[in-house]
């Protein structure tokens, strides 16, 4: 049996499988439900939030038999006739990958032009999926927006890409647009949590929320991180053990740090950076973590007069710290209503140095010492 990395063996097959992301699954299984699906997609957002998972769905759920003979199937494809079962095992010629990073010029455009005229080898529809389609040169696109005016009935693009901006009007305004999201840090523990009991391992709970923060609201890079750690072939996972693996801190760490700075203990705040130094911890990623920290307070600390509404909580909590449980919202909020906003931005211009500097220091702790007894001599 084909020894699987942990994202590749718990890839989704079915829409209901995807976590986050709810707005493009609802408009596609509509899309699909009402047979308008559209000739060519484009799919933006961070890398590992499921643009190329949800693509390949797609096309087993436009190409699925079973669909096609039951108009009351529902959108999702039944992953067990011939056409789903080709596309999950990768034997599908229809279905046509292409990763435009290595695959980026001319020719290839002109390739997939000449392969669209023929009709399907087997199955409906003929899908070519174009990953970080932003790649592509300038000549490519050209060639592309040409196919993408006039494409054959037998054709469906999905475009996936990183970064947007570099994508051409032109290309965008013919394809439906749909903007991927990072995921929340609950719905990252909730799809670990699956995957440990999948693998029949036991994990605790701060050791998820670490590995799920260090994702950085991709999916696939919470598995990558839960597959390092799996690899210590221990079915009990503890925290100490998740935090020496990944040498890194956790929340819990930054927050401690901001509490020195809040006090103005410079001593302590040394003590502590010298501490997890010497624990081995990554200290260019500590310094990173404590910055975005830094910023949530200092965005948050702006809407403190609604600390106290639920809803507008929850709306913050979504868009300005969506990796952070609701304890640790509740706590970087009433730190952030202890420092003055100015304070704030100071202490993050300062860490934002030592953050450059702390990758060719001498002693990786020394940029983080100067940036404390300097804030704290403001």
């Amino acid at each position: 049996m084909e020894n699987l990395v942990l994202y590749r063996k718990y890839r989704p097959k079915a829409f209901a499988e995807v976590v986050g992301q709810e707005h493009v699954i609802k408009t596609l299984t509509n899309a699909l439900t009402l047979e308008k699906v559209a000739h060519a997609y484009l799919f933006c957002g961070p890398r590992g939030t499921g643009k190329t998972t949800i693509a390949r769905i797609l096309a087993k759920a436009i190409n699925c038999e079973t669909r096609a003979k039951d108009p009351r199937a529902g959108a999702e494809p039944c992953n067990k006739c011939s056409s789903c079962s080709e596309i999950n095992e990768g034997r599908a010629l229809d279905l046509i990958e292409i990763d435009a990073a290595s695959n980026r010029g001319i020719d290839e455009i002109r390739e997939l032009r000449e392969g669209i005229k023929f009709a399907p080898n087997r199955l409906k529809y003929k899908v070519f999926i174009i990953d970080e389609v932003h790649m592509l040169t300038r000549e490519a696109f050209n060639a592309l927006l040409k196919t993408l005016e006039e494409p054959p009935a037998h054709c469906i693009f999905v475009l996936a890409t990183t970064e947007l901006h570099k994508v051409p009007p032109t290309i965008v305004s013919r394809c439906q647009h749909f903007d991927f999201h990072k995921l929340t840090l609950e719905k990252i523990i909730q799809r670990l949590k699956f995957v440990a009991k999948k693998e029949g391992v036991k994990i605790d709970d701060r050791a998820l929320e670490l590995i799920a923060a260090n994702a950085e609201g991709g999916a696939r890079d919470a598995e990558s991180l839960l597959g390092q750690v799996f690899a210590m072939q221990d079915k009990d996972v503890t925290f100490e053990e998740v935090q020496g693996i990944l040498g890194t801190t956790d929340i819990a760490a930054v927050s401690q740090m901001s509490e020195f700075l809040i006090k103005k203990d410079a001593r302590e705040a040394i003590v502590f950076v010298n501490k997890i130094a010497q624990d081995g911890y990554d200290l260019a990623q500590f310094t990173k973590s404590l910055i975005n920290y830094l910023r949530q307070m200092m965005i948050l600390s702006v809407y403190k007069e609604f600390a106290n509404d639920d809803k507008s909580r929850k709306q913050m909590r979504e868009l300005f710290a969506p990796e952070l449980t609701e304890e640790q919202f509740k706590v970087i909020l009433e730190q952030g209503q202890k420092l003055p906003t100015t304070e704030i931005i100071g202490a993050i211009k300062l860490f934002v140095r030592a953050e450059n500097e702390v990758k060719s220091a001498v002693l990786p702790q020394l940029p983080l010492e100067m940036a404390v007894v300097e804030l704290m001599e403001q």
